[in-house]
């Protein structure tokens, strides 16, 4: 019997699950994601998992980890600080594929070298620039080294990398380790965002082990890939940029493997956003441009998932606007008012009581405020005033603000993470409407009894009663859900500069339901749609008769990103060209830097083996076993005088096995 154990440390929630024999899952276990310490949530869900199968540590066979913290990171502007050496490349280069906003103010070093197209030097490295200007580095957490052509030729990174590891001992990050495209500016700008993030996936990985190995469990560490293959813990710490969107690639992995879909739309609902991604012929769809993450297009191959603001804890808005009203979901998470009172019960439900028992529900009424772990240092005065009014718990909005300007001081806090407000959400409509017993269900009735005595431009109010409010709620999210469906539909149909636009037609609204006068119009998915998290059964079946598609719902959804972590394989990609370079001449472009042949197979066959060996190697480095190799070749020709000739040729090696279990 094996025992693989697979965690996934979430926004909200870190899961851990157990699954037997690569077959039955064991045992699922959720945890509150603790931000302040990544390894404080993953050992609570980990030993809750391993207490509910009653299984010894000393059991587990094989472990893997999916992290939202490259993605989020990134998308928080969070990291180290970094020095890019910028090789051969000229100051106007800094200013495309958003390189200067990927370095935030960091420092860059430029100096002359670099090489051209075919590989050889376009000027000498200038080393001795490079060691004085280390010396004036201060605070340096890692370094990202990009030279020009290095995909053509990387002797003038790897020198640089050398003398930057001698000399500081900090971790460097070369641009032709990260991809093997053309692209300098972009494979700069992936090497910044790649040194900034060793220090925190390091930390995370090696808190995790160190609580792994504290538990008696030996079986070494892999972390789920951006693209939803595994790597080893070591490769990750080297390439922690290829860990994005390791969250949403390891679901789509885990709605794979518990529905043996092939081809399926998969929706994974979180408390903060919902993640949309296209399953077909049994993989994930990968986005050919390279993830984009916090607005910044990267090199690294990743699952092409689209990310909407909409989730079971989106803050839920009043619009004012016209007679009637509405409400709108998102894209700001807020702390349900239901989870608040789990802990501060009297406060909330002293406040709510009181909002209740005026004539008519003010601005601030039923909204709180809750103070989060992080540094104040920095703040603005009045934002520390605000702050410290919260120095003893939450509190009502209304008591936290004093003038109008504090609500200027409560979005900084708030973007600085400081402050997380609470308010009604759709997990609360889900508690009123009997869906969900999560939580305190009272708190979320008072505080829907509050929201719903708002005044529509008419002088109506919200909706006539709290059940009334709730389901208006989750038919907002139903309606949204099926939306960002229809726009990842759309995309996916190649139409994505104008899915948006399709998504919300009037034409397509009609279809939704099925209008039939004159003319008769439906509209909806054609596909599956697989429903994700913890709260997909929740919403999920009425997405799926909204757009009148077969819909799963797999029974261990709600822990799909930690089975989609272990049930993986491990797969490795190298990359190479070959080009002719004349009459009886053929360049190939190895990891060591070009060589010439006199014969177009020999220089094929050359390039065949060294990819194959390259994939290879780096499966058995990630802890492959039973290793399957496959080559994937791209050959450009031109007809000349009626005669084909060669131009170049793209050869991909593509290797893949299972981890090897760690007992046999």
């Amino acid at each position: 019997m094996t025992l693989m154990l697979g965690i996934d440390t979430g926004g909200t929630y870190t899961d851990a699950v157990l699954i037997r024999d690569e077959a039955y899952v064991e045992a699922t276990a959720k945890s509150l994601t603790t931000r302040e310490d990544l390894s404080l949530g993953v050992s609570r869900a980990v030993g809750n998992v391993l207490r509910g199968a009653g299984t010894a540590a000393s059991a587990v066979d094989m472990v893997s980890l999916s992290t939202t913290l490259a993605t989020n990171a990134l998308v928080e502007g969070k990291g180290g600080r970094v020095c890019l050496i910028f090789i051969g490349f000229g100051e106007k280069d800094l200013d495309r594929q958003g390189l200067v906003e990927a370095l935030k103010g960091d420092p860059h070093i430029a100096i002359s070298g670099g090489h051209n197209h075919t590989g050889s030097e376009k000027e000498p490295l200038d080393l001795k620039k490079l060691t004085d200007a280390l010396a004036d580095q201060i605070g340096i957490s890692g370094y990202a080294v990009a030279s020009l052509f290095a995909t053509r030729n990387p002797a003038h990174e790897v020198a640089a990398r050398d003398l930057i590891r001698e000399a500081t001992g900090k971790p460097v990050s070369c641009s032709h380790e990260l991809s093997a495209k053309l692209g300098g500016p972009k494979r700069a700008m992936t090497a910044v965002l790649n040194a900034r993030l060793i220090g925190m996936i390091d930390q995370l990985i090696g808190s995790t082990e160190r609580y792994l190995n504290k538990l008696g469990i030996a079986a070494p560490l892999m972390v789920v890939r951006g693209d939803g293959a595994l790597i080893s813990s070591d490769q990750a710490r080297e390439k922690p940029i290829e860990t994005i969107l390791s969250g949403p690639a390891a679901s789509i992995v885990g709605a794979r493997w518990m529905t043996d879909k092939a081809d399926a739309m998969v929706s994974d609902i979180g408390g903060t956003t919902t993640d949309i991604a296209v399953l077909k012929g049994g993989h994930p769809v990968i986005d050919p441009d390279g993830a984009r993450v916090g607005g910044l297009r990267t090199m690294v191959e990743a699952v092409a998932v689209k990310t909407f603001g909409l989730g079971g804890d989106s803050e839920v808005h009043f619009n004012r606007d016209g007679l009637a009203g509405g409400l709108t979901l998102g894209p700001r998470r807020v702390m349900p008012v239901s989870l608040l009172a789990v802990d501060y019960g009297d406060m909330v439900h002293r406040a709510l009581d009181r909002s209740l028992k005026e004539p008519r529900s003010e601005e601030f009424a039923g909204r709180f405020i809750a103070r989060l772990p992080g540094s104040a240092e920095g703040l603005q005065d009045r934002d520390q005033r605000v702050l410290l009014r919260l120095e003893d718990g939450p509190k009502p909005m209304a008591e936290i603000i004093q003038t109008r300007l504090d609500l200027g001081s409560l979005s900084r806090l708030s973007e600085r993470g400081l402050v997380l407000p609470a308010g009604i959400t759709p997990s609360d409509a889900s508690h009123v409407l009997g869906r969900l017993d999560a939580w305190d269900a009272a708190a979320a009735e008072k505080a829907m009894q509050v929201f719903m005595r708002l005044r529509t431009g008419s002088g109506e109010q919200v909706a006539p009663n709290a059940e009334a409010l709730a389901q208006r709620i989750i038919d907002k999210l139903t309606d949204q859900t099926a939306t960002y469906l229809l726009q990842t539909g759309f995309s996916e149909d190649g139409l994505t500069a104008e899915a948006e636009m399709f998504a919300q037609h009037f034409l397509t609204r009609a279809g939704l339901r099925h209008h039939r006068g004159a003319v008769a119009l439906d509209s909806g998915l054609n596909m599956p749609l697989i429903g994700l998290g913890a709260s997909a059964g929740s919403y999920y079946p009425a997405v799926g008769e909204l757009l009148s598609c077969e819909t799963e719902l797999p029974e261990n959804a709600h822990v799909a990103n930690a089975i989609g972590a272990v049930v993986g394989q491990i797969t490795m990609r190298a990359l190479g060209k070959c080009e002719a370079a004349g009459e009886g001449a053929f360049r190939v472009f190895f990891e060591d830097g070009p060589k010439m042949f006199a014969d177009r197979d020999d220089a094929l066959g050359a390039l065949r083996d060294a990819m194959s060996s390259q994939a290879r190697q780096g499966a058995v480095d990630a802890g492959a076993g039973d290793i399957q190799l496959r080559l994937e070749e791209e050959i450009e020709e031109a007809e000349i005088e009626g005669q084909k000739t060669f131009v170049a040729a793209s050869i991909t090696a593509v290797a893949t096995g299972r981890p090897r279990i760690a007992h046999g």
